[in-house]
């Protein structure tokens, strides 16, 4: 499954929800990455959460930019199932030494 990003929004509130399904490689990382720089650049104020539960596949790459837009642009990941979570910590870890 290709990946799919699927915007959801609550009325009345300033938090924003990225949902992430498929496979998320690095065009498709630096993509979200670009998205949540507009949405941080027009809402600074606002949470973002990317959904990250209904991913089937990422590559270390993808887990490296998603560690930047943790830091960046200060998004919560969310639904991280076990080796996502551990390819996040990885490159998280990677790009602090």
């Amino acid at each position: 499954m290709p990946t799919r990003i699927t915007q959801v929004e609550e009325r009345g509130s300033k938090a924003v929800l990225l949902r992430v399904e498929g496979r998320l490689l690095r065009e498709d990382a630096e993509l979200l990455e670009k998205v949540c720089a507009e949405l941080r650049e027009k809402e600074p104020d606002s949470a973002i959460t990317l959904d990250l539960a209904d991913l089937t596949f990422l590559d270390s790459e993808s887990a490296s930019v998603l560690c930047r837009i943790k830091r960046e642009q200060r998004a919560l990941l969310e639904g991280l199932q076990i080796f996502v979570q551990r390819a996040v910590e990885l490159a998280d870890r990677d790009e602090a030494a």
